[in-house]
Formats: C-alpha cells, structure tokens, sequence
C-alpha cells in the first residue's frame, strides 16, 4: 500500500527556470516540496483549481479519505485546490484545499510571489494557519472556458485519414508498401500524452461535475 505523501498544505518546491510570467498568474505546474509530486493549477467555470498532475512514486491512493468510496481513488488527477475564487482589489484567490494526509478540506489561500512561486496557506477552524511555497515547473494555462486544449488533442480510434500522393496510388493498384512512421508530438501542457495522463484538469470529473 503507498500512501498518498503530499497535500494541500504541506507542500512546497523544487524548481526549474521558465520564461518570465506574469506575477499574478497562479496557473501552470508546480512542484511539492519534497518533489513527489507537481500540482497543476488552471481556471475553471470561473475558479482556480488546481489537481495532482504528476507523481514521483506512480500508483498513490486517498487511502486516508474518511469515505470509504474514496479510499481507493487514484491520487493522480485527484483535485487539491478547490473551487478557489479571486479576492477583490488583490492577487489573492480563496477557496479549499483538501489534505490527502487526513482526509480532510481545509480553508485555504493561494497568492503568486513573482513569476515562478505560489504561496499557499491553510488554515483549520480559522486558526492553526501553517503554509509553504510551490515552485512553477510548467508555464501559464490560458483561461479556456470551452476547453479549446482539451478539444486540440488528437482522439485515438477515429477514421484514418484519407492516403494522398504515391499512397494513393498505391491504395488504387492495390500494391502495398509500408507506410512512413509519425514522428511523435511532445504533449502541451493541458493536453493528454505519453509524459501527460491528465491532461486539461478541467475536465476531470472531480472539477466538471462540481455543483456551483
């Protein structure tokens, strides 16, 4: 049994040199303190939310979730950051973040600190606050209402496409000739790929199907 070793609290990061962002932008990868994980956070119908998008040890469970339903749930893809909502006059939002640790929400923060850090604190019954600092491992996401990134990943089991030029003739005659391999595409960030399982978090059924 592995059990689940980051949270929503206690984390912090690692770090790696990215292309400037903007400072009040907490969208993007970061990495956990102890580097067992990155948390991807993006905006979604409205909310900053933020979800498990990477392990350093694969095959983590919420084995200490009180709901029995939800001991066996993949820590991968699992929301950390909930429903979070923009403080007004300040580059702050607030919301839950839930503590795979215990099981439990907590109330929470998250504030940008430069380009490449994000605050996060949390706080029990409004007091007991305790917070830590997440380093950027992965740029930006731009806001996608409709999720424009999820929608640009190419769907496996479609038609294949239509063979064009010597293939064409080829396919006429009925001569057959083995067919050039496609080079691999890296995954973009918030797009499903080999190094990339969750792909765009607003999707995820733990965030699509939250009750606003």
């Amino acid at each position: 049994m592995r059990s689940a070793l980051y949270t929503g609290i206690i984390l912090a990061g690692g770090y790696a040199c990215l292309t400037p962002a903007l400072a009040a932008d907490p969208t993007g990868d970061w990495r956990v303190a102890d580097g067992v994980a990155n948390i991807r956070v993006a905006q979604c119908n409205g909310s900053m939310w933020g979800a498990v998008s990477w392990e350093k040890q694969p095959g983590g469970r919420d084995e200490n979730n009180p709901d029995v339903s939800k001991k066996n749930r993949p820590t991968l893809g699992m929301a950390t950051l909930i429903d979070m909502k923009k403080k007004p006059g300040v580059d702050q939002w607030e919301g839950q973040v839930y503590n795979a640790k215990d099981g439990q929400l907590y109330s929470a923060t998250i504030t940008p600190a430069g380009p490449d850090q994000l605050e996060i604190k949390g706080c029990v019954m409004g007091f007991l606050c305790g917070g830590e600092t997440w380093t950027r491992v992965g740029p930006p996401i731009p806001s996608s209402p409709a999720n424009a990134m999820a929608k640009g990943v190419q769907k496996s089991g479609g038609a294949a496409p239509k063979p064009q030029g010597p293939q064409a003739a080829q396919a006429t005659t009925g001569a057959t000739a083995p067919a050039p391999a496609a080079p691999k595409a890296a995954a973009k960030p918030g797009q499903k790929g080999a190094a990339d399982p969750v792909g765009d978090i607003c999707l995820l059924p733990e965030i699509a199907g939250f009750a606003h």
